[in-house]
């Protein structure tokens, strides 16, 4: 694995990460009722986003050590993710 699809790997998993975590914990306007006119009760009223953005940073740091991990032992390969049984000397 290369530096840059080490650093993609990172960037896809810190992003899968932080997609999942932004609405745990959220607190909307109608769960403190305290809804501005013109907005929708459901918008958000403290979300935390730098925290969990940091927190986030650590959990992928993380899960991206054993991802790639494992990539550079070879324990798992492209061949054994191949669901059509293609091997790499077929021409297709």
């Amino acid at each position: 694995m290369g530096i840059t699809s080490a650093l993609v790997l990172y960037a896809v998993i810190w992003w899968m990460c932080f997609l999942i975590a932004l609405p745990i914990k959220v607190q909307t306007q109608g769960d403190l009722n305290d809804i501005v006119p013109g907005t929708h009760a459901g918008a958000p009223e403290h979300h935390h986003t730098k925290r969990k953005a940091w927190i986030v940073t650590w959990v992928a740091l993380v899960i991206w050590a054993i991802t790639a991990g494992i990539i550079l032992s070879g324990w798992i390969s492209l061949s054994d993710l191949s669901f059509l049984d293609l091997t790499p000397d077929d021409p297709q």
